[in-house]
């Protein structure tokens, strides 16, 4: 029995650790925004990092591009040395973020599926439309 439950913690540690990636966003020289785009399966998720000061506005709006799910895509914001701890949570907001940093360093967008698109390793794409002023 000990054994079957060790099993199904390394197991439920493997799921929550799958893959995932990350990119540095750069704008243009004399842009301050850009647009991303890619897909998430199931429990997969996306970093997106970029670098701002504080008193800055970062504008982000995701859009679902293509789906062969319902699309259930969202972001979160994460702070400079976040632990996972988010400063917006789309989920909860919505998929258009406007926002003043606190603070200066790289900021993460997390581009994540939730519900049955997640659970059942649905693929969503989308496009991330990112700007700092």
């Amino acid at each position: 029995m000990k054994w079957l439950c060790a099993a199904i913690v390394f197991s439920t540690i493997g799921a929550l650790a799958q893959a995932q990636s990350t990119a540095e966003v750069k704008f243009q020289p004399g842009n301050y925004g850009t647009m991303v785009n890619g897909t998430i399966t199931g429990n997969e998720y996306f970093d997106y990092t970029l670098g701002a000061k504080a008193g800055q506005e970062m504008f982000a709006e995701l859009s679902v591009s293509d789906t062969n799910g319902n699309g259930v895509i969202y972001f979160n914001i994460l702070p400079p040395g976040s632990d996972g701890t988010a400063i917006y949570i789309g989920s909860i907001d919505g998929n258009t973020a406007r926002i003043n940093l606190p603070e200066d360093g790289d900021y993460t967008i997390r581009v994540y599926l939730m519900g049955n698109d997640r659970d059942t390793g649905k693929t969503v794409g989308y496009n991330l439309d990112l700007s700092i002023q």
